[in-house]
């Protein structure tokens, strides 16, 4: 089997074609929503190799699709495009050029991973059925993500897929090693935006005011004990404050206080139970100081859950590809959130990780910079799991 399917040396010829295209799409960054000419690049890259590419699916999305072959079995295989809000610091001499706009989370890399699979693909065409190889935008949006949108724009019933796969990678995790999980793998991800209204006032006369800052502090640590003290100490959930803004002047009391926070979980039932204790605590504690909230609750990604049978088959690839000794079959849950969840909600499917490199800094880090020597790596992975689960 192992000579039958793609091998990573069989992109050795392409691997400086492919880090350049990397390394251009990591040189002009685009935010979500402004993919225009990453989607351009990569789609005429794909109509070059003999692709039908379809465009504009939920935004800036693109699936490029092949067909070998009679059988009607299909496969989606996703990559993501956009980039984040932070002014580089690498210093490299493929570095952004683009002020405060910047590839740290290596959606540039995925890209490309994803391109040389599809350059191997058209090139050996050793399968049967049709592959979907799904370009998606704006997964860091949040909420009203690039995968909902493409959903939304029907995408499995233009495209439909058997199955679907998404690759992440990892820092901290030795170049070229593969993680999976069966079930729950990344965490739900919520926002909370709560206003605290009270009555500003002289600093001198703190009596006549309702300090909103002193309020909202104490809710700081409040809002410690929700996970604490309401959820079973055997679940995993995270309420993070990670804003809080009060004041302009050393001599003013304000009349109001903003916060948000970032609320994480695992399962539907924690996920539920956080957003109950934590409306009802910051009400509580607010009037409490004679003050005011106004709380809203926006929701993000779902849990993301990996199917079993789909998980063990794109971990036996991993193993075919790299052996046994390069792959990690239970590794922890990730409290960080994905929108490929969405697509894991219509269709069976796996999202796996590969790494980085130990050591590298982590993900929306400014001097945070994909490994190259993944790019082939993970376009050999993509290309053998389209081979062997369309095996001819």
């Amino acid at each position: 089997m192992s000579t039958e399917f793609c091998q990573i040396a069989d992109l050795d010829d392409v691997k400086d074609e492919l880090v350049g295209i990397r390394r251009h799409i990591h040189q002009h960054p685009e935010l979500s929503y402004e993919e225009v000419d990453t989607a351009a690049l990569v789609a005429a890259r794909l109509e070059g190799w003999g692709y039908t590419v379809t465009r504009n699916i939920g935004g800036n999305g693109l699936v490029a699709t092949l067909r070998a072959g009679s059988s009607t079995r299909s496969i989606g295989v996703r990559a993501d495009m956009d980039a984040l809000p932070i002014n580089e610091m690498t210093g490299l001499s493929y570095a952004s050029e683009r002020q405060g706009k910047m590839h740290a989370c290596g959606h540039d890399g995925h890209t490309a991973m994803l391109l040389g699979a599809a350059l191997q693909l058209s090139r050996t065409r050793r399968f049967n059925g049709i592959v979907n190889l799904i370009f998606q935008p704006a997964e860091e949006a949040g909420f009203n993500s690039g995968a909902e949108q493409m959903i939304k724009d029907g995408l499995f019933e233009r495209f439909p897929c058997d199955a679907i796969f998404g690759m992440h990678n990892h820092p901290g995790v030795e170049t070229g090693i593969f993680m999976f999980r069966v079930g729950p793998f990344m965490a739900a991800c919520d926002t909370v935006k709560i206003k605290i209204l009270g009555k500003g006032s002289h600093a001198a006369r703190p009596h006549q005011s309702i300090d909103p800052l002193v309020t909202a502090s104490s809710l700081v640590m409040a809002l410690q004990t929700v996970v604490s003290r309401n959820i079973d100490p055997m679940e995993a959930a995270v309420v993070t404050v990670g804003s809080l803004h009060a004041g302009h002047a050393a001599n003013v009391i304000p009349e109001h206080a903003t916060m948000e926070l970032s609320v994480r979980s695992f399962k539907q039932e924690v996920r539920e139970l956080l957003e109950q204790r934590i409306r009802a605590l910051v009400q509580s504690h607010v009037e409490g100081y004679g003050a005011r909230a106004e709380v809203e609750y926006i929701r993000g990604y779902p849990v993301l859950v990996n199917s079993e049978a789909e998980t063990e088959f794109a971990k036996q690839i991993a193993v075919e590809l790299v052996g046994e000794d390069k792959i990690i079959p239970s590794f922890a849950p990730i409290a960080g959130s994905e929108d490929f969840a969405y697509f894991l909600q219509q269709r069976p499917g796996c999202f796996l990780r590969v790494g980085n490199g130990a050591g590298k800094p982590m993900l929306h880090n400014s001097l945070y910079d994909f490994n190259d020597d993944n790019v082939t790596v993970g376009a050999a992975y993509w290309t053998r799991l389209v081979e062997r689960f369309l095996q001819a």
